[in-house]
């Protein structure tokens, strides 16, 4: 099993447009045998949220508030190989895709797979 991880730059104003991205490739991800584990989105004005340089106050920055993370999971590289294929033919992605080009909801975005670490 690994995890990839992605780290988006969400545009100015479009982070309606970016949930309903993230809605979409949630269920695209699910439909061919993955697991996601979620998108998580930037805070906005009024969310209750803790000072994010507590733990180590001289180490501790404040992130952008422009970033989202998704993190999905596949049982294998072959898995995960079968799931890009189908995605690359199916009308839901095309359709997900040709949303995020008239949005253009984030300006980039980093990959990285990630191995699990258990106790």
């Amino acid at each position: 099993m690994f995890t990839c991880f992605i780290r988006y730059q969400i545009e100015p104003g479009q982070l309606d447009a970016f949930r309903e991205y993230a809605r979409a490739w949630m269920a695209l991800i699910r439909k061919y045998g993955g697991t996601h584990h979620g998108y998580f989105l930037p805070g906005e004005n009024g969310d209750a949220l803790p000072d994010p340089t507590f733990s180590f106050p001289v180490l501790g920055t404040a992130g952008p508030s422009n970033i989202a993370v998704a993190l999905f999971s596949f049982p294998s590289v072959e898995s995960y190989d079968r799931y890009r294929a189908a995605v690359a033919e199916d009308e839901e992605c095309k359709a997900a895709n040709a949303r995020f080009n008239e949005s253009k909801c984030f300006s980039s975005y980093e990959r990285t797979f990630l191995m699990p670490m258990f106790e």
